[in-house]
């Protein structure tokens, strides 16, 4: 099939579906999580750990990589896949994300939004046209088109203007995105548009509606994790089931609890990224499977590693004693162990109570394996929501 989303499997119990959505760096199984690599790395872990931990794509900034290293270095790589040696598919954001979040330093109007670097201070002006044009330097496999990311604050007025300005925004980001595919790094990549329109369900149905007359090859609904009640995501998902095209997948941006992707997903969401795991796994906090029905949202508990409990706790990192031969007191492992079980092994060396120490003589390994630990557990949930769709417990 050429690149885009191929449906394998639709649930009998839920708008769930499973399949594989193929890119020109390789195909990833839906649904997927992606890791957050924002200046080209995940944090404290390398390619080639995000390789062996089973990440199937890394989801990277397009402010960041543009204000550092800059265009001319991601030219004289070829790419952000060359910069960083990752040979899978990357999507990165188009910096839209940075417009809601830098308000004090930017203004936004027709032409885009003009910012000052937190780096320096200096001006700059982000427009469709320049956001396309970065991100086809990087290369990326998934293209996101400017948008303004809308908060919960906005009077309905301010709401539609914004709304109106994101679509006439995404008809510029894909005219210049098709007028320039065969000078990018990566003539094969995707477009996708996002969906905007705080919580009131009718704007974002109208707002969809919208996209699908352009036309892009996925579509993303962004502004949900911006401060929105739960409860508030799932019925614009609900509302947006009917609406975004079935062929063409659907991207949560932004946050979500482990629980939260389950409903989710549900609601027919395909892709989906998160700052938590890696961010929390910082701060000495743990994701733990407790059971197998992903149906209940207690199938899952957090571990704060820092507290005095677990010093002296021999449980090991992987959770389970695996994926090792045991030589008297002594672990041993082959070289073929260790590419067929990537970090399944590595975990499995150390305990909580190391981990404890880690952290608490501020040692960085622990953050690094403690991230190990959170990008595991969410990529693990991916595949236990995949097997469920396929047994129809989803």
């Amino acid at each position: 099939m050429s690149n885009g989303l191929q449906i394998l499997k639709t649930s009998t119990i839920s708008a769930a579906r499973r399949g594989v959505l193929k890119t020109a760096h390789g195909e990833i199984q839906t649904p997927f999580f992606m890791p957050i690599a924002t200046k080209g790395a995940v944090k404290t872990l390398s390619s080639a750990d995000m390789e062996k931990l089973g990440a199937e794509i890394l989801l990277s900034n397009t402010y960041h990589l543009y204000l550092r290293p800059g265009m001319d270095v991601m030219r004289a790589f070829g790419g952000l896949h060359k910069f960083m040696d990752w040979h899978g598919p990357i999507l990165t954001d188009s910096g839209g994300y940075q417009v809601f979040s830098l308000a004090a330093r930017r203004k936004i109007t027709e032409e885009g939004a003009e910012f000052a670097s937190h780096i320096d201070g200096s001006k700059h002006m982000l427009t469709p046209e320049k956001s396309i044009e970065i991100q086809q330097t990087l290369g990326s496999d998934i293209v996101m088109v400017l948008d303004e990311c809308t908060p919960p604050e906005y009077d309905q007025e301010t709401l539609n203007n914004s709304v109106d300005r994101t679509v006439r925004w995404a008809q510029r980001s894909k005219d210049y995105f098709e007028q320039n595919r065969d000078t990018s790094n990566n003539p094969g990549a995707m477009l996708f548009g996002i969906n905007q329109g705080g919580i009131n369900v009718d704007l974002r149905v109208k707002h969809a509606n919208d996209l699908k007359q352009i036309g892009f090859d996925g579509y993303a609904i962004g502004g949900l994790s911006v401060g929105e009640p739960f409860e508030e995501s799932c019925k614009v998902l609900d509302a947006l089931q009917s609406v975004l095209p079935a062929d063409k997948p659907r991207y949560f941006m932004g946050g979500a609890k482990p629980h939260e992707i389950v409903a989710y997903v549900k609601r027919g969401v395909d892709m989906m990224d998160c700052v938590l795991p890696s961010r929390n796994a910082r701060h000495g906090l743990l994701y733990r499977f407790v059971h197998d029905d992903l149906s209940r949202p207690d199938f899952y508990e957090t571990l704060h590693i820092t507290n005095a409990k677990f010093a002296g706790d021999l449980t090991t990192l992987d959770f389970q004693q695996s994926g090792y031969s045991v030589s008297g007191n002594e672990r041993t492992f082959s070289a073929a162990d260790i590419q067929r079980s990537g970090h399944s092994i590595e975990l499995s060396r150390y305990t909580l109570g190391y981990l404890h120490h880690l952290f608490d003589v501020q040692e960085v390994l622990g953050q690094r394996l403690a991230t190990m630990i959170n990008i595991k557990f969410y990529l693990e949930l991916m595949e236990r929501i995949g097997k469920g769709i396929e047994e129809g417990k989803i």
